[in-house]
């Protein structure tokens, strides 16, 4: 028994240390591997195998775990020090930053709540109505800001508007065909009462003699001294025969498990808003090239694989990816709707005023409620506002690829990028104050400014500190992309991508389209368990030299990969904002499973639609670009 005892002891002692364990075995285990075959290849896949190990089974931090070929490479004489510090600081890096500057001002100033509010408020409280408003707002703020972020933002609005819900239900429980018996069943048990009722007098009057009928009955005809559901006989006379009456027992009412929901129907519309949130934010992410890490990395590692390649960039990722979006809200739209809230549109759609009942009433004046909290516009939202819509137009307008951008009034070509703009526009917002220096006519000034004040007594305070930043600011992420980029270096000095892309050669006979939809399955599949920058690191080189190898374009399987790396959503450890709409209880993991397969399949087959019809043209999928040819002359010589 002690053996048995101190096994279980052991194996728990293990168990906790499993993570410390596997740092250190698998760096050991994989030794030989650089020690028998000691060339650039087999260095630089040691490095990349610990480091994708680290990744998916997380026994470090993401972030350090990206930092292990920043001592590793230098080691094995990959790459010097010099080569890959300069890999974890890129001009995605610079235009990231950009980015949170904004994010902190629009999270600082409250603006993405009046945004969120307004759309609400616009949709109305139907409940299909109002899924889809938390999702059209969800989409449109996860554009510019990080999914998880944005999920971290509407969550807490869309649980107060549930909330109302529940409230309201609870008061209104008692009409609800959901928590009470049905009619049918309460006029089967008043049918069956008096059928007993009129037998049991049909009996007594039966009797001869009064004195046969000796037994002396309650006014519910239930005898004296005999419990319900007993049976008992009636005196016979000798000539009428013995009756055996059973009365039969009250039928207790089934005990029902308390519930923090009225009905069930209120308990689908939880789960259906929760898990829209959490889905849009990764359709929102999608859109702009700056929407996710996952973006990013790819937007880097492809101008870093093929300089020559200036066909990635804010407006052409733009244009391909806002149809994608478009199309999975509207299909993951219904597919939530069907599951959790049925098929009828016309009940939960309907924007008639006589169709609302009092729930949906008392819902939408939550929410109104909610909206005049925040009072009216202030000077520093309308700042942001207007920073928010100029960098977008200078994204645009920088390259649009059908007109002369703004760059071509510089003489010298190719200086100004994305992360420019970005960087410009963050830095000014450290600088513009955040009162007014003039009265307005359309807002109170006394609110305005007192609003202000209550935030920062200086009279120049700027619009974001640095504290605000620095908050917002995924150094992690940062840290991470850098540890792609230095993996991806490693690849591409070492020669390893090409060996790669030489062992895949079998893959010859497949069609492009069978060969990025194997790529997105396979991705989709292995980021339900990893993180997705890691994920995507790990696989974008292999595709890439998968691409060249066989003649196909790169950007055939490289963008649907990219895509696809951010559909992990059928469980909570799949993304951030999974973990955050299922602390809030109302979903449970199989759920998330349900729902989730569904939005994987939209997504991928969308995405394969995208891939196949306008990013043809778009991106000249059709010939293997000299971009490309170039690189593998490069990697030849």
């Amino acid at each position: 028994m002690w053996l048995k005892s101190d096994r279980m002891d052991v194996l728990e002692k293990v168990w906790t240390a499993r993570k410390l364990i596997l740092v250190v075995l698998i760096p050991l285990s994989l030794l030989p591997l650089p020690l028998i075959h000691p060339t650039s290849e087999a260095c630089c896949a040691y490095v990349l195998i610990v480091t994708a190990v680290y990744w998916v089974s997380e026994a470090v931090p993401l972030g350090a775990a990206a930092l292990v070929p920043a001592f590793l490479y230098p080691l094995f004489g990959v790459l010097k020090s010099s080569e890959v510090a300069a890999e974890y600081c890129k001009d995605t890096t610079l235009l990231l930053i950009g980015v949170i500057c904004l994010a902190a001002s629009i999270d600082k100033w409250n603006l993405h709540k009046r945004i969120a509010l307004r759309m609400v408020m616009i949709a109305g409280a139907k409940p299909g109505m109002l899924v889809l408003g938390f999702m059209c707002c969800t989409v449109f703020l996860s554009m510019w800001l990080s999914n998880t972020s944005t999920t971290a933002m509407v969550m807490p609005i869309a649980e107060a508007v549930l909330q109302q819900l529940i409230s309201t239900g609870v008061a209104d429980a008692q009409d609800d065909s959901d928590t009470i018996e049905g009619p049918d069943e309460d006029s089967d048990k008043e049918d069956n009462l008096d059928k007993n009722q009129l037998e049991l007098l049909y009996r007594r009057e039966s009797c001869v003699k009064q004195e046969l009928c000796t037994l002396s009955e309650e006014p519910n005809g239930v005898p004296r001294n005999t419990s319900p559901g007993q049976d008992f006989h009636k005196q016979s006379n000798g000539h009428l025969p013995q009756i055996s009456i059973r009365i039969p027992e009250p039928q207790k009412p089934a005990e029902k498990k308390p519930s923090p929901y009225p009905t069930k129907r209120d308990h689908m519309i939880c789960k259906c808003l929760s898990l829209s949130i959490t889905y849009a934010a990764t359709i929102g992410g999608l859109i702009t090239i700056t929407g996710t890490s996952s973006n990013l990395i790819f937007a880097e590692q492809f101008n870093s694989r093929y300089p020559d390649a200036k066909v990635i960039n804010f407006g052409t990722w733009f244009i391909f990816s806002l149809p994608i979006s478009i199309l999975m809200l509207v299909l993951t739209w219904l597919w939530l709707h069907c599951l959790f809230l049925g098929c009828n549109f016309r009940e939960t759609c309907s924007l008639s005023k006589k169709r609302k009942t009092r729930r949906e009433e008392l819902s939408e004046r939550r929410i109104q409620e909610e909206y005049v909290k925040l009072g009216p516009i202030s000077y520093p939202e309308v700042v942001t506002g207007i920073f928010f819509i100029l960098m977008t137009l200078l994204w645009f307008s920088r390259e649009p690829g059908f007109v002369p951008g703004w760059t071509s009034l510089f003489e010298k070509k190719g200086y100004r990028t994305d992360a420019t703009v970005s960087v410009l526009l963050g830095f000014l917002l450290f600088l513009i104050p955040a009162r007014k220096p003039w009265p307005s006519v359309f807002t109170d000034k006394g609110k305005d400014e007192g609003a202000v004040k209550e935030r920062d007594p200086d009279p120049l305070a700027p619009m974001i500190t640095w504290k605000d930043f620095q908050r917002l600011m995924p150094w992690e992420i940062v840290i991470l992309v850098g540890g792609g980029y230095a993996l991806a270096a490693g690849c591409k000095v070492s020669g390893l991508s090409v060996w790669i892309g030489r062992q895949l050669e079998p893959m010859s006979g497949l069609p492009p389209w069978a060969i990025t939809l194997l790529a997105c399955l396979l991705v989709s599949t292995v980021t339900e368990f990893a993180s997705n920058p890691a994920t995507l690191t790990v696989f974008l080189p292999i595709l890439s030299a998968l691409s060249e190898t066989l003649h196909i374009n790169p950007l055939h399987t490289l963008i649907p990969a990219t895509m696809c790396v951010s559909f992990g959503v059928m469980l909570p450890v799949g993304n951030p904002p999974n973990a955050i709409v299922f602390s809030y209880g109302h979903v449970q993991i199989s759920d998330m499973v349900k729902a989730g397969f569904g939005v994987n399949v939209i997504g991928v087959v969308v995405v394969m639609l995208a891939i196949m019809t306008w990013g043809v043209p778009l991106f000249q999928l059709t010939e293997f670009p000299d971009w490309a040819v170039m690189r593998n002359v490069t990697d030849s010589l």
